[in-house]
Order: structure tokens, then sequence, then C-alpha cells
């Protein structure tokens, strides 16, 4: 896959998800709006039924007490008497049409001290009406007694014109009760019953306080711990025209946020979830990803790097087979002699190769039978040093030994923990463009024993110093293969080091040089 078009599927992927993530956010915003909206909707109705529910009682129980006055005392005051009589012909029928209807308005001073509105009396009227239909047949004569005649048909109402009188009660009443004091219209119990009715109806379970304020001030009428804050729900409750007052009954809820969001929590924790599990596989995939092209790159360098090692030593052996068959030089034993030890030692270098490669795999499946015995970590390394110490010279570089620690004594293999040392002097050496100049320290600390290692080379970059354990990695040099190598050594070095209970870390600085630094615990 080129770089270009694996950028493209992780930017689509990458876009895909912030969508996904985008689509739930907005879909749980709006949910928790629709469900805001809803409360709203039910406390306010809840706020209309229990105001609506006040003023009529207040007003049904001032009717009923009016009525039993009423009806209580007989005389009237005063007397005032509206007759209405309609003659109607009807042609089409043959028939005649008559109405009569009587209104009889009574007027009566009552004592106000049952209704207790602070007057001393009322003027109430009573309203009686009669009314009369009938129809006759046009056989009999208009100039006859109609009286005396029976009726096609015949409709009588008699009574109290209640519709009309109702509505001027409820006017009076209303604008009469404004001049009461709140408290003794209305009582925090009834407010109480009438809200928690109608909210237990639309399903609201919630604790809240309310109150009753007149111009924006409080009344005797609130809850011991209402508070008016932003978000207070208010109706206006026994409202007329000549009102002064401006009552208003107000609620809110402490735990209101927490109800509407607990109506959505377990789809949103759902949401959640499931995003979340979308997010680390696809984080995963494409980590994934990265490390295979990674990988990749990486097998990509230790091919190259691996055909560069073994190119010369196969074209060495080539040169020296092509000499060898040559009838001047066979007849020379000396040459013949030198010839031959050039294709052993090709031919070891690339048994060498060819056993890291091995070594490493083995190492990795856990196949590498280690033998540990107690060594002399100092004997170790000068043994090491011996290894390499010619390359050194020959390069007019130096190897100092500062051996400091007192107890040297480590469990380990001596072969293999030998190669450690060969592997971390020998990379000094290929990592230092001038003449290599290299010091090894060890310093007891506690019960462990420090090898350091440090050179003057090259050194390496912060993100070399991550992967530089990291089997096949090598810093990347493009096309340039000046330093041989196939990435295994310090791989292997750091899981022999690991193998014997200790640790290997590296500091280094670009330009500067690298000091390699192990630690391993002592046997006593």
């Amino acid at each position: 896959m080129s770089k270009k078009l694996f950028i493209i599927l992780v930017l689509l992927m990458s876009l895909s998800l912030v969508g996904i993530i985008f689509v739930q956010a907005y879909y749980i915003n709006n949910s928790i709006k629709n469900e805001e909206d809803q409360f709203n909707f039910n406390v306010k109705k809840a706020l209309s039924y229990a105001s609506r529910e006040i003023e009529e009682k207040e007003v049904l129980n001032y009717y009923n007490r009016y009525q039993t006055l009423i009806d209580e005392k007989k005389q009237a005051d005063t007397v005032a008497i509206s007759k209405l009589f309609i003659v109607s012909q009807i042609n089409d029928t043959n028939e005649t049409f008559i109405y009569r209807s009587g209104i009889l308005e009574e007027n009566h001073k009552l004592s106000s001290s049952l209704f207790d509105i602070g007057l001393d009396s009322l003027n109430i009227k009573r309203i009686i009406g009669t009314s009369e239909t009938k129809v006759f047949s046009n056989q009999t004569s208009l100039d006859n007694d109609l009286s005396s005649s029976n009726p096609v048909l015949s409709l009588m109402k008699n009574g109290r014109m209640s519709v009309a009188e109702r509505i001027n009660f409820d006017e009076a009443f209303k604008a009469l009760g404004s001049r009461i004091p709140i408290h003794k219209r209305v009582k925090e119990s009834q407010i109480q019953r009438l809200l928690s009715k109608k909210l237990k109806d639309d399903n609201i379970d919630l604790d809240y306080e309310f109150a009753i304020y007149s111009n924006d001030l409080a009344t005797k009428i609130q809850t011991d711990n209402f508070e008016f804050q932003p978000g207070t729900f208010s109706i206006p409750i026994f409202s007329n025209e000549y009102d002064k007052n401006n009552y208003k009954l107000l609620v809110n809820f402490p735990t209101r946020n927490k109800f509407i969001q607990s109506s959505i929590i377990r789809m949103t924790l759902l949401s959640i979830i499931f995003t979340s599990i979308i997010i680390i596989a696809y984080s995963s995939a494409l980590l994934q990803l990265f490390r295979q092209r990674k990988i990749s790159e990486i097998k990509s360098d230790f091919i190259n790097n691996m055909t560069h090692e073994f190119k010369t030593p196969i074209a060495t052996i080539n040169l020296a087979l092509d000499a060898i068959k040559n009838p001047k030089v066979i007849e020379d034993k000396e040459r013949v002699a030198r010839y031959l030890q050039m294709i052993r030692d090709e031919n070891k270098r690339m048994h060498a190769q060819v056993e890291n490669v091995l070594r490493i795999s083995k190492l990795e499946k856990n196949e590498l039978n280690i033998s540990k015995d107690r060594v002399d970590l100092h004997e170790l390394i000068e043994d090491a040093i011996t290894h390499i110490e010619l390359i050194v010279e020959d390069r007019k570089g130096y190897i100092h030994t500062h051996l400091d620690a007192q107890q040297t004594s480590v469990l380990a293999n001596e072969t293999h923990f030998t190669n450690v040392i060969v592997n971390i002097l020998d990379n000094a050496v290929k990592y230092s463009p001038e003449s290599p100049k290299i010091d090894v320290y060890t310093e007891n600390v506690g019960t462990n024993i420090f090898l350091k290692i440090k050179d003057q080379g090259s050194g390496m970059s912060k993100a070399a110093q991550k992967h530089v354990f990291e089997k096949f990695y090598r810093e990347h040099t493009g096309n340039i293969h000046n330093v041989k190598g196939h990435g295994l050594g310090l791989a292997y070095v750091k899981r022999m080091v690991e193998d014997h209970q200790g640790h290997i870390s590296v500091e280094s600085e670009k330009e500067k040089g690298s000091t390699f630094i192990i630690k391993l615990p002592l046997i006593s």
C-alpha cells in the first residue's frame, strides 16, 4: 500500500469516527433538550391546574354561601319586573306562535361577615325568569280567546337565571377577594396536594419548593427552603382586571437537572460505552497499522543491510576462487593458502551473521538454554576487551577501564554475557567516526553492580533511544549503509541482560556519544 493511500484511508476512518462521536453527542444533547421541554410543559400544566382549582374552589365556596343566604332571605328590599310578549303568524304552517317572558329582579342587602372580605354589607341581585311558548292552529281565530283553546305545542320554564347570575357573581367576588390577605385565601397544604397530584400523574416524582409572591415580593405562603432563582417556574394566581397585587405561584426543583438527566442516563451510558469500544478498537487497529508499517520499513532496512553484509564476503570468496583457478596461482602454495584462509574467514563471517539471526529467534521462543554459574564480572570485561582491542588500536583509539567495584561476583553464563559486552563495545567502535575513545566503569550500589560503557561517537537522537533495543531497528539513514550491521545486536543484548535478572538502559546525545548502563544483582 502506497504512503499516500495509507494516509487517505487513515484520514477517512478518523473523520468517520469523529462524525459518529458528533452524531452521538448531538443525539444525546437533543434528547436532554426534549426531556427538559417535556418536563417544563408538565410543570407548567401542573401549575395551571393548581391555580385554576384554587381560584374555582374559592369562588365556588363563596357562591354556595351566597345561595344559602339568598334562599334563606325571602323578602327582597326592592323588586323590578320586566315582561316580553311576542305573537307571530306563520303562513307556511298555518300556525300562530305566542311567546311570553317575564324577568323578576330582586335586590337584597346582606351581611358580609360570612365572606370575610372587609365590608359591612353586600348588595346582591337575585334574578328569576319565567318563559312560556305556545303554538296554536289557525283554525282558531285570533279574535277568539286563545287561552280557552288547546295549543298544538306548549312549553313553560320557570327558575333563576343562574348563568347570568353566576357570571356577575364571579366577577364581583374576584374583585372583592383581592382585598383579603393571601394567607387567608389559600393554604400551603392545598397547593401541595394539588401540585403533587398533577405532577405524579405526569410521572414527576420529585421534591420541590413553592411560594406565592405579590408584585415580586414574598408572602407568608411559601415552603421553608424556597429560594427564588433563575429557572423558577411561575404562573399568575387570583388574577382579575381589578387586582393590583399581581400574585404569582412560584415553584422550583432543586434536583431538576439530575431528574432530567436520569431519564436518559442508561441510553447515554450505553452510547458512551459503545463509542469508547469503537475508539479503543480503532486506536488499536491504527496503532497496529503504524507498527506494521514501521516493521515493514525496519525489515526493508534489515534486508538491505543483510544484503550489504553478505555481498562483500560473497564477492571476496568469488574473487579468491577465481584466483585459485589461475594456473599460475595454483602452483604457488603460499598464495593458495592465503586465498583459502580468506574464503574460510568470509565464510565464518557469514555464518556468524546467520547465527545471530537464529539466536534471536531461539531467544524469543525460549528455546535457548542458558546455564549460569558464579563468575567475576571484571574477568568477563577483560576477556571481552581482548576481542576488539586490536581493532581499536588499528584505528588509533583506546579503551580505558575504571573498575572500581569491590564486589564483582554475579550469576551469569560466561559465553553469552561476554558476547553482551562485546556487542556493546563493537557498537561503540562502529559508531565512532573518528578514533574510538571508550571508557568502561564498574561500581557497587547496594546489592547490585553497575557496568557503564561510554563512548565519544556519533550518539543517537531521542527517538532512536526509544527503539534502540528493538529487533531489526537501526537509526534511519536512507540508502547510506556506512555502518555495517543488521539491527540484532542490541536486541540480543537486552534479552540476555533481562534473562540474567538485570536491566539495561542508554543515555545518549547526538554528536557527543552514548553510555550504556547495565545493572546486575550481586551474589554473596
